[in-house]
């Protein structure tokens, strides 16, 4: 292992100090674009302390609509993950949410404290609360790209406001 490779021809070398343009260890010295494969980065504006900006892409107006971080503006659809064509875009939205009903904490405070009057303070438990939990997962492919985002499901109709939402989506990529 100690003898050089006998099959090399003496043309190519490569390692640490081979080569005009190869990129060495510590500090960056010359970002100049060399004959070889390293080519200086491109520019990319900064915030101040360094902080990289986020693509920006061309807006056209005011979006027409916004569904979690999905917004569709003029014949785009702008997300985290880029922006993809309007035209031929798949939308789906699935209900991941649940509704549940229980009796109220203060109907059963009150059927305790009035359960001595004839039982009528049973009545009291009839006091219901309901509660959503969950989410409304919307997803969008279109040009070969795919995003989804979920809503958090605050109501019952949470649901079919996204279903309207979608369905303006849906009326639009054709």
């Amino acid at each position: 292992m100690s003898e050089p490779n006998p099959y090399a021809d003496g043309e190519y070398q490569w390692g640490p100090g081979h080569g005009a343009g190869t990129p060495g260890y510590g500090y960056p010295q010359d970002m100049t674009p060399g004959p070889g494969p390293y080519q200086a980065p491109a520019y990319q504006p900064t915030l101040p302390g360094g902080v990289i900006m986020p693509p920006q892409y061309p807006t056209g107006g005011a979006p027409s609509f916004a569904i979690g971080d999905i917004s569709v503006v003029g014949d785009q659809i702008l997300t985290p993950s880029g922006p993809m064509p309007l035209r031929g875009a798949v939308w789906n939205a699935m209900d991941l949410s649940r509704t549940e009903e229980k009796i109220s904490t203060v109907g059963i405070v009150l059927a305790c404290l009035f359960v001595a009057a004839c039982g009528l303070g049973l009545l009291f438990l009839l006091i219901k609360e309901k509660a959503t939990t969950g989410f409304v997962q919307i997803t969008v492919n279109s040009g070969g790209k795919h995003h989804s985002t979920m809503i958090p499901a605050m109501h019952p109709d949470t649901i079919h406001w996204a279903m309207a939402q979608i369905n303006y989506a849906r009326l639009l990529s054709v």
